[in-house]
C-alpha cells in the first residue's frame, strides 16, 4: 500500500517558500519565526537537533531581510531554513562529531558547502544529532513515526528534522548507507549524489574513498534546489553532473521512464512484507519496467566496501581510537581496520570500476534502476537499520534517491532509484516522476 506522504502542517514546499521571500510575500524573519516555533514544539519529543540557538536564526534573518530590503543581489536559497549534520564545521558554532571527546569543539573555519550555503542565502537552523563518528551506535534521536522506532543512522536528525517539519531542507553523509536509510525510515526524500560531487571539505573524514555528502527534503525537486547550490566537487577525475539539476527536474521526463527492478544482493534480509510491496508496485509500473540480475561478482560488493571503510577508519580515527573512551562498535570497528592487510584493501579500491563497468550496460536498458532502500520499515531503536541495499551504490559512486511510496504497517519505506555516475539530473527527474505518479496516474501498490 502506499505510504500518506500528506506532510505535516507544518511543513513547507522548501522551492516555494524561496519564491515567496524573493518576491517579499514573505520576510525571512517571518520565516524564522514560524521555525523556530515548531522547532521548540516538536523537538522535546524528536530530539533531532545537537545545537539550535533561536537568536542566532532570528540574527541571520534580520541580515538577510535588511540585505534584500538595500536593494542588494539574493541567493537562489535567500531565507530558505536548512539544517547541518553535526559532523560539518561551521564556524564559531560546535561540531562536536557526536562524540565527547569533540565536546565543546569550535571550528574557526565553515565547511566548504556552508560557505556556498550562506553565499546563496540559506538561513541556517542549526546543527543535527549524528551518530557517535558517523558510525553506526544508536542516537538518542527518535523517530517522527514512532518514538520506539529508529530514525536510522548516521544521519539520523537531518531526516528526522525534515520528516518532523523542523526544516524543509538538511544535509547528511553517507559512507554506507546514512542518507538513504534515514530517508526511507522516516518518510522523506534522500538524495545521495554521485561521489565526489559535493565538497567535502571541512567535513570529517571516516573514510575518504566513501564519504559522500547527502540532502533531505520533502520531494526530489527540493533535493535538486538544494544540490544546485551545493555542487563543486574538488577531486580530479569526478564525473561531475552538468548544472541546473531543478531544471532538468521541472522540465519533466519527456517520456515515461523505465525502471530496471532489482532485487539486490542481501535480498533474503527483505521481510516478507517488503518483498510483496515491492512486488506489487513493479507489477502496477507494468511494461515501464523490467526485472534484471546482476552479475555474481556483486555479490561480494559489500565485503569490499567496509574493507574499504574500516582500513580508513583506522586511520581517520587513530587519535580518537588512542584516546579511548569510544563505544564498543566504534572501537571494534578501528580495531578490525588495523588488521586489514594493504594488498587488499588496495585490491578493494579498485572495485568501483570493474562494478561500474558492468552497470554501464543496464543503464544503457533504463532511466533508473529501482530496489528498495532498506529491507524493511524501521526497526528499533537498539538498531540504526541494515545498510545492506544501500553500501553497493556507495562504493560504485552512483547517485541514489529514496522517495517515500510505500507504507509497512503504517511505517515508511522508501523505494530507491539508482543512476550512472553524473546522471544526477536525470536521476532526480525519474524519481520526481515516480513520487508523482503514485498521486496521481499510477495505480498504488
Amino acid at each position: 500500500m502506499a505510504v500518506d506522504r500528506t506532510p505535516p502542517a507544518n511543513a513547507g514546499d522548501a522551492e516555494t517558500l524561496r519564491d515567496k521571500i524573493a518576491q517579499g510575500a514573505v520576510s525571512v524573519a517571518d520565516t524564522a519565526a514560524h521555525y523556530i516555533k515548531l522547532i521548540e514544539a516538536a523537538e522535546p519529543e524528536i530530539g533531532a537537533f545537537a545545537w539550535f540557538d533561536a537568536d542566532y536564526v532570528r540574527k541571520q534573518a534580520e541580515m538577510l531581510d535588511n540585505q534584500r530590503s538595500a536593494g542588494r543581489a539574493i541567493g537562489p536559497l535567500h531565507g530558505v531554513p536548512v539544517a547541518l549534520k553535526d559532523v560539518i564545521d561551521t564556524a564559531h558554532i560546535p561540531t562536536e562529531n557526536g562524540t565527547a571527546q569533540d565536546a565543546g569543539r569550535v571550528p574557526r573555519t565553515d565547511a566548504a558547502l556552508v560557505e556556498r550555503l550562506k553565499s546563496a542565502g540559506a538561513l541556517i537552523l542549526g546543527k543535527t544529532v549524528t551518530t557517535e563518528l558517523a558510525f553506526m551506535e544508536p542516537s538518542a534521536t527518535r523517530n517522527p513515526h514512532n518514538p520506539d522506532r529508529t530514525p536510522g543512522g548516521s544521519s539520523a536528525g537531518s531526516a528526522a528534522a525534515v520528516a518532523a517539519g523542523m526544516t524543509p531542507l538538511a544535509v547528511g553523509t553517507q559512507t554506507g548507507g546514512s542518507v538513504i536509510r534515514p530517508a526511507s525510515f522516516c518518510g522523506t526524500t534522500g538524495f545521495k549524489p554521485t561521489f565526489g560531487a559535493i565538497s567535502t571539505r571541512g567535513v570529517l573524514a571516516q573514510s575518504p574513498s566513501l564519504d559522500t555528502m547527502g540532502v533531505f527534503a520533502r520531494t526530489p525537486r527540493d533535493a535538486a534546489l538544494l544540490c544546485d547550490v551545493l555542487f563543486a566537487p574538488e577531486q580530479a577525475g569526478v564525473a561531475m553532473p552538468p548544472p541546473g539539476l531543478l531544471k532538468t527536474v521541472a522540465a519533466g521526463a519527456p517520456l515515461p521512464p523505465t525502471f530496471a527492478v532489482l532485487r539486490p544482493p542481501g535480498w533474503e534480509r527483505a521481510s516478507p512484507e517488503t518483498v510483496q510491496a515491492f512486488d506489487e508496485l513493479s507489477a502496477a509500473l507494468g511494461d515501464q519496467a523490467f526485472e534484471i540480475a546482476l552479475p555474481n561478482l556483486f555479490d561480494q560488493a559489500e565485503s569490499e566496501r567496509r574493507r574499504i571503510n574500516l582500513a580508513e577508519m583506522a586511520r581517520c580515527y587513530h587519535g580518537y581510537g588512542k584516546n579511548g573512551g569510544l563505544s564498543d562498535s566504534v572501537t571494534a570497528a578501528i580495531t578490525e581496520g588495523n588488521t586489514i592487510l594493504a594488498r587488499d584493501y588496495i585490491a578493494a579500491l579498485d572495485w568501483p570500476k570493474v562494478l561500474n563497468a558492468m552497470l554501464a550496460e543496464i543503464f544503457q536498458r533504463c532511466d533508473a534502476i529501482l530496489c528498495p532502500a532498506a529491507p524493511g520499515p524501521a526497526p528499533g531503536r537498539e538498531t540504526t537499520g541494515d545498510p545492506i541495499f544501500n553500501g553497493l551504490w556507495t562504493l560504485c559512486g552512483t547517485p541514489a534517491v529514496t522517495v517515500p511510496i510505500l507504507d509497512i504497517d503504517g511505517m515508511p519505506l522508501g523505494v530507491q532509484l539508482i543512476g550512472p555516475r553524473g546522471g544526477d539530473g536525470r536521476l532526480l527527474r525519474t524519481a520526481q516522476w515516480l513520487y508523482d505518479w503514485i498521486d496521481t496516474a499510477g495505480e498504488t501498490p
